[in-house]
């Protein structure tokens, strides 16, 4: 196995150098634990940025994909698998809305969205019916599509100019949400909680205002629960822990378990926008990720980890705002289930870093946010073991 100090080296010579990744070479992950190549035990609250809601290597997980790798592992779109159209149905089923379409992540779940949006505006009032209406502070991805419904200059800063057509209101402004909707609206873009943008929820008032003005104009109000979706907040989508049902949810980071898998979930009303050949993908919707996306629902339901996320969840905020209540340099926690946030006086990649020291992974958004997404679990145990740290860190953060 190559040290970190080697793969640092290949990596600085040959991949485009686009992230700030931290000192760390992690060999094997297990439960709610990863491990680096010299065998240190962390306690991952990162949980692979929302992705490893079961942990890492969870057996059930593990026995679909070795089962499934030996049978097939893509088969092409032209043709049926097993599991495309089971996986299809669950979603559905679970989400009552009506149809699916499966791709390879959450950023290009949000551009079929937003085609699908568009193409829907086009049909009931023509051309003109191209307007997207977005949210300060969001986050959508990184193409082209997703980028120009993200509220965030620091991520569309050089890639100017954006798809045009898009306005941006504020979080929680039904004033400027009601302005902002008019005939030409094709789409309303939300994310219930705003993950990159420091785990800001919008008020249940707000997605109602949204919804009664998506229905006033004809537009879909479409729900990005990328991060916020598929049991984070203690119910299976965040739209149903707020009450207002969107008619376009786009899903990904935990629903196939680690292998790459988002898709977006359609009213009918909007779904036969997209006919034969206005969509489509090579990889989206294989049989490995599809059966593996059954199965993450599967052990979700019968292990009764939403009920996890939420009784342990709601501890982590408690334990989160009474070590927040001593600290000299934080200044507020937010969050639901195991999407949590403590703000910082400070810049949080420090703090982010000394905690890894100390065995600890969790990460940083918005510069001083302190951003946790732990595996779904987690156990009151492993928060205090995660307190413990970060009380240390935070104390020692202060003096300095």
């Amino acid at each position: 196995m190559h040290t970190l100090q080697e793969i640092q080296a290949i990596e600085q010579k040959c991949l485009l150098q686009t992230y700030a990744r931290y000192p760390l070479l992690i060999e094997r992950g297990k439960g709610v634990y990863v491990y680096d190549s010299g065998g240190k035990k962390y306690l991952d609250l990162v949980g692979g940025l929302g992705v490893n809601a079961l942990g890492h290597a969870h057996p059930r997980i593990v026995k679909v994909i070795r089962d499934q790798a030996a049978k097939a592992i893509h088969l092409s779109n032209l043709y049926y698998n097993e599991y495309q159209g089971q996986l299809a149905a669950k979603l559905c089923q679970l989400s009552g809305l009506d149809r699916a379409f499966f791709s390879n992540s959450g950023t290009e779940a949000m551009e079929g969205a937003l085609k699908l949006a568009r193409a829907a505006g086009h049909k009931t009032s023509g051309d003109a019916k191209c307007k997207v209406v977005a949210l300060a502070g969001s986050f959508h991805g990184r193409t082209f599509g997703a980028l120009s419904m993200t509220g965030q200059d620091k991520y569309r800063s050089g890639f100017e100019p954006m798809l045009g057509g898009v306005e941006f209101v504020s979080l929680n402004d039904i004033a400027g949400l009601r302005a902002a909707v008019d005939e030409d609206t094709c789409a309303i873009v939300v994310e219930p909680i705003q993950g990159e943008g420091g785990v800001r929820e919008c008020s249940r008032e707000f997605l109602q205002a949204a919804r009664e003005a998506a229905d006033q104009h004809q537009a879909a109000l479409i729900f990005d629960e990328i991060q916020c979706g598929l049991g984070r907040t203690g119910a299976l989508f965040a739209f149903q822990h707020f009450g207002v049902t969107p008619d376009i949810v786009a899903i990904a980071k935990p629903l196939a378990g680690g292998i790459p898998l988002g898709a977006f979930l359609v009213r009918e009303k909007f779904a036969s926008a997209l006919s034969t050949g206005k969509h489509g993908t090579t990889f989206g919707g294989g049989p490995l990720a599809c059966r593996t996306a059954l199965e993450y629902l599967a052990v979700i339901e019968e292990e009764k980890l939403l009920e996890r996320v939420r009784a342990v969840g709601a501890y982590l905020n408690r334990e989160l705002k009474a070590l927040a209540a001593k600290s000299k340099i934080a200044r507020e926690v937010r969050g639901i289930g195991m999407m949590q946030a403590m703000e910082l006086a400070v810049p949080a990649r420090a703090i982010v870093g000394r905690a890894m020291e100390e065995g600890v992974l969790i990460n940083s958004t918005q510069d001083t946010v302190l951003r946790f997404l732990p595996p779904f679990i987690l156990e009151e145990k492993h928060v205090d073991k995660g307190i413990r740290v970060l009380r240390r860190v935070l104390k020692e953060a202060a003096k300095n």
